[in-house]
């Protein structure tokens, strides 16, 4: 019995984790962020914050600056979408 459990064990670690359920109920809204002053050089973009599914709530990730890179034409902000099946799940923000 113990070889199995620890077998098991071994198993789940070594699996690369498991898989989290997306949320049926839709995130609660974007707070407000007043962006800090940008850093220096000046090519940086305010990247709002937006709320994390962790597998049992939502949670806020705060916004922060990144660099834009040297050849983008749009920002694409990150966003909820819903899927085919009711499930929300997090599009990435992108530039394209």
């Amino acid at each position: 019995m113990r070889s199995v459990l620890l077998a098991l064990v071994c198993l789940l670690g070594l699996g690369g984790g498991i898989a989290v359920a997306q949320p049926y109920a839709p995130p609660p809204p974007p707070r407000f962020e007043p962006p800090p002053p940008p850093p220096p050089p000046g090519r940086m973009i305010w990247r709002p914050g937006h709320w994390n599914w962790n597998g049992v709530r939502y949670v806020w990730v705060p916004g922060h600056y990144i660099a834009r890179p040297p050849v983008a034409n749009r920002w694409v902000p990150g966003h909820w979408a819903r899927g085919p099946y009711g499930q929300w799940h997090w599009v990435p923000a992108h530039w394209i």
